[in-house]
């Protein structure tokens, strides 16, 4: 399924308007689970078409992994599917767990309905339509944390343009700021940028160096001028206990580590290195956002926010109050459907 977004999203590494999203359902005995894959360059798989083939070549022969999430999911991984397709039927099967049991997924999970409110995202723009975006963004979601996307090919001097734009332009509004540079600085400019941003009130600094130089997240670490999360250098419970000396918290995404079983190990080994927790999201829909805002108790940090900048959103079933994204009360399973 084609989903459009509202306003285009700039990071460091290039643009999207857009997305093709593969859906999946799990039905036995009347009882029907759905999940959601957004195909991406770092989740695996890069089309939905490729997602599809995956999934269909891998259960053709391992049917078995369908009895249970967690087997299921190392079967997959084992067998090389990727992560982002994987992560629509897990997402499947917990819904389809949950449902078949008439509980929501949160409950299902031993986990309460709550969450705190959403980062909401501003992309990579210029000043002057960064003063138009941010009021209207912030009136129309009711945010109260806006995260804002640096890392611009244009340098750091873009960077501060930008930011000190979003921070005029949410003046006026009840709302704090936190940065996401999408690995688009290198150690120096990150060491630079960060003690900048400390100055103008930023929460933290998300995947401030590129994936492929963690080794140099210790010298960024040692002297810190913000806390550091990781993105993009973190796809699974392995990789936390391996960066989780030179990092203060981690963000996981569904699409990137394959859904929500691997999820809370992610988490788990998170809470047992005293690191905090974040969940993202990547150009998804309210049906994965629906899973992750299931597990949204275990969050210090949530970015569920791609479904609020969809135009339409094909799905169904969440709220959004005080800034926070749940599923709406009394609803099965992780709460989303698609409208058609």
């Amino acid at each position: 399924m084609t989903l459009s977004k509202r306003y285009p999203l700039r990071i460091s590494r290039g643009e999207s308007a857009g997305s093709v999203n593969l859906f999946c359902t799990v039905t036995e005995d009347g009882v029907t689970g759905l999940g959601e894959a957004a195909p991406g360059r770092l989740t695996g798989a890069e089309s939905a078409e490729d997602c599809e083939n995956q999934i269909q070549d891998f259960l053709g022969e391992n049917t078995q992994a369908l009895d249970n999430p967690f087997d299921g999911w190392q079967m997959a991984r084992d067998a090389g599917v990727a992560p982002c397709a994987w992560a629509a039927v897990d997402t499947a099967l917990w819904d389809f767990l949950a449902r078949s049991q008439s509980k929501p997924l949160y409950r299902l999970l031993g986990l309460p309905r709550r969450a705190v409110p959403t980062s909401v995202t501003i992309g990579i723009l210029p000043p002057d339509v960064v003063r138009e975006r941010v009021p209207e963004v912030i009136q129309r979601t009711g945010a109260r944390y806006l995260k804002v996307k640096l890392g611009s090919p244009e340098g750091l001097d873009a960077d501060c343009e930008m930011f000190s734009a979003v921070q005029e332009a949410a003046s006026s509004f009840d709302v704090k700021v936190r940065v996401d540079a999408n690995g688009g600085w290198n150690l120096k400019d990150a060491q630079k940028m960060m003690t900048w941003l400390k100055k103008h009130d930023c929460d933290y600094v998300e995947q401030p160096l590129h994936h492929n130089n963690d080794d140099e997240l210790p010298a960024l670490f040692k002297n810190r001028a913000l806390p550091i999360f990781i993105d993009e250098s973190c796809n699974f419970s392995s990789d936390v206990s391996r960066l989780a000396h030179c990092v203060d918290g981690v963000n996981l995404k569904l699409m990137k580590c394959g859904g929500i079983t691997e999820a809370l190990r992610i988490v788990a080994t998170a809470r047992a290195h005293h690191l905090k927790t974040m969940i993202g999201c990547m150009g998804e829909s309210s049906v994965a956002i629906g899973a992750g805002a299931a597990i949204g108790a275990l969050f210090d940090h949530i970015d569920l926010d791609s479904h609020l900048n969809l135009l339409p959103d094909p799905a169904t079933g969440l709220e959004l109050s005080d800034g926070i994204v749940n599923v709406i009360p009394g609803a099965f399973g992780h709460g989303a459907a698609l409208l058609c």
